[in-house]
């Protein structure tokens, strides 16, 4: 399954829609406004929450839970590298390691070898922009919300 993740340029916080191949909406990404720590809802086209993600207060790497309901589902921490981006995640999906490139654009989501997904910033578009391929369509909602917190991991750090 392929998903495409494009952030709303002119929002007073973090949103995003996300559409399939046909660019049909199938999510949509708001984070709350003011709050302390960096709190991102992710929507179906119902209104229904599907996960949320919680920044974790940290004083070195950022870290995000993300979470389904109540339930924590993952723990995504950066890591220590030199010129490439790396970041583990441990989740009730399996424990991955996502392995950027050189520019942290690209990024391989693979699990005890396999790789079960593939993230790509796309070039000249306004706001940041996401190609998402997900091998299985049943962990396409897990999948977008990963992303997510893969971009705010990276691009916001450990800004408060």
């Amino acid at each position: 399954m392929i998903l495409y993740i494009k952030q709303k340029v002119f929002s007073l916080t973090d949103s995003y829609n996300v559409f399939d191949e046909n660019l049909q909406p199938v999510y949509r990404v708001e984070s709350e406004f003011l709050s302390f720590l960096s709190k991102i809802h992710l929507y179906d086209m119902y209104d229904n929450e599907l996960f949320f993600i919680k920044k974790k207060l940290t004083f070195m790497f950022a870290e995000y839970e993300i979470y389904n309901g109540e339930l924590l589902c993952a723990e995504v921490k950066q890591e220590f590298s030199f010129f490439r981006p790396r970041l583990t995640v441990t989740s009730s999906y399996g424990n991955f390691d996502i392995q950027g490139e050189f520019f942290d654009m690209d990024f391989d989501v693979i699990c005890n070898g396999a790789l079960l997904g593939r993230i790509s910033k796309e070039w000249m578009t306004i706001g940041d922009s996401y190609k998402l391929e997900v091998a299985n369509d049943k962990d396409a909602a897990f999948f977008t919300a990963l992303t997510i917190a893969i971009d705010n991991c990276l691009h916001n750090g450990n800004k408060n």
